[in-house]
């Protein structure tokens, strides 16, 4: 009985000691911790501050570059993008040329027989049971039958010659012309003196006194320059186009350069006033303005190019 009384008493000093050990561990446990928080919070204000001072500093240098900026002038102008689209089709490449031939003649194997057709089947079976005898010849079988009208039809398209796709302007070589490339789409060009030197560039022009849009200006450059005979529709009053470029150092202007914005047309009908006094203009393909542009130049038109 002594025994167990002290077994007893035993156990509890055992549990006391143990949860004491737990204690202490824990509170180590949460002192470490909270000096981890504490270095990293320090850490992450530290950075914070070198951040803001960073930006504070950069904000600084860029608003002062940005009024260093405001204070340039620019001229603002205003290009036309005239196109003349393509007169006829593409020449079909011969993959192409197989495939069109395929559909033809599904089409016409799934097709319904045209009055013509029924009629000239008609008059066939005519034929026949006249020649038989099981028929009485009419004033209605002298008249002009299928056949005679197939025939004359074959015989007015022999005749019919189309026109060539290769024009006099493309065996000249004449790039003022708009009867070159008809199977290509064309751009207008206009000679224009920058700096001293002469230049083709796309027709542009200044903002004038009393317009008030880029879009005015822009009908006017293209009336100065090619006349009023050349009839254009554009497509909107929003610019599909941007380049910009500095004057020569020598150049004694107010503006340090000017900014272009360029607007799209398209040709109704017309041409360019060409002769004496004229500009010289010319109606190139893509390719040709990518011989003839500066290369600044063009990769900024190529860029709204079609």
């Amino acid at each position: 009985r002594n025994q167990n009384k002290r077994d007893a008493n035993v156990k509890p000093q055992k549990e006391n000691h143990r949860v004491t050990f737990i204690a202490r561990i824990s509170t180590q446990i949460l002192l470490e911790s909270q000096k981890i928080m504490s270095f990293l919070a320090s850490r992450v204000l530290f950075r914070s501050g070198s951040v803001l001072l960073s930006r504070q500093a950069s904000g600084k240098a860029t608003t002062g570059a940005v009024a260093g900026k405001s204070k340039e002038k620019w001229d603002l102008l205003a290009g036309v993008l005239v196109e003349r689209l393509p007169v006829v089709t593409k020449t079909m490449e011969p993959i192409e040329a197989k495939f069109k031939s395929s559909l033809d003649q599904i089409e016409f194997e799934n097709s319904l027989k045209s009055n013509h057709e029924l009629r000239k089947e008609t008059e066939k079976r005519q034929a026949e049971l006249l020649k038989a005898g099981k028929i009485d010849l009419d004033s209605e079988a002298l008249k002009q039958t299928a056949q005679d009208l197939e025939d004359a039809y074959n015989d007015e398209l022999s005749k019919f010659k189309p026109a060539p796709r290769l024009t006099e302007a493309d065996r000249k070589g004449d790039l003022c012309s708009l009867e070159r490339k008809l199977e290509e789409t064309l751009v207008l060009l206009a000679e224009q003196k920058l700096g001293g030197k002469s230049y083709f560039l796309l027709p542009q022009g200044q903002l004038g006194a009393g317009e008030t849009s880029l879009r005015q200006t822009a009908e006017r450059v293209l009336r100065e320059t090619v006349g009023d005979s050349l009839q254009v529709t554009f497509y909107g009053n929003a610019p599909v186009g941007f380049y910009k470029y500095k004057y020569p150092a020598a150049a004694k202007r107010d503006a340090v350069g000017a900014k272009v914005f360029f607007f799209r047309c398209v040709l109704k009908e017309g041409s360019a006033n060409v002769g004496e006094g004229s500009v010289k203009v010319q109606w190139l393909d893509q390719g040709e303005l990518a011989k003839t542009l500066q290369e600044p130049y063009y990769r900024s038109v190529s860029q709204f190019l079609l």
